[in-house]
Formats: structure tokens, C-alpha cells, sequence
């Protein structure tokens, strides 16, 4: 492992991906739609209807960071296409 990798945050390895800039590794990254097949994505969705789920800036946050948390990748990305 070189030492910029062990320098870089996921924050700073994110950003200078999206630059193009060469990295040390291969940052992981995810749509916010991959987490849907998690548990505790149903168990959220079983209570509340998924426009309302976004629309709310705890519950949005909350379905972005469970497969981050989950599978400890470097960066989640959120964006609407509807």
C-alpha cells in the first residue's frame, strides 16, 4: 500500500476520482437504489411510502448510509432521475 492511499480520506479519494486524477487504489462507490435488497431498507419502506422516505432529510440520510455503513464503501451518491 503506498502512503498517498494510506494518507487519503474516502472524502479526498472521492473527489479526486470525480477529477480524474490518478489514485493509489480504486475507490468504491454506490447508487443510493443498491441498498433496497438490505433488511433494514424493507423494515424502513414497510412504514413509509418512498417519495415521503426521501422528502425527509432523516429518513433520506438514513437510507443512503445503510449500505454504507453495511458494506464500507467510499462514497454513496443520491440523485433523482423522475
Amino acid at each position: 500500500m503506498s502512503t498517498l492511499s494510506v494518507s487519503l480520506s474516502r472524502k479526498e479519494l472521492f473527489l479526486r476520482a470525480c477529477r480524474g486524477a490518478t489514485l493509489p487504489r480504486v475507490p468504491v462507490w454506490m447508487m443510493r437504489q443498491a441498498g433496497r435488497y438490505l433488511p433494514e431498507y424493507r423494515e424502513l419502506r414497510a412504514k413509509a411510502r418512498f417519495p415521503g422516505s426521501v422528502q425527509d432529510a432523516g429518513s433520506g440520510r438514513e437510507v443512503s448510509m445503510q449500505p454504507f455503513r453495511r458494506l464500507d464503501v467510499d462514497a454513496i451518491i443520491v440523485f433523482s432521475d423522475i
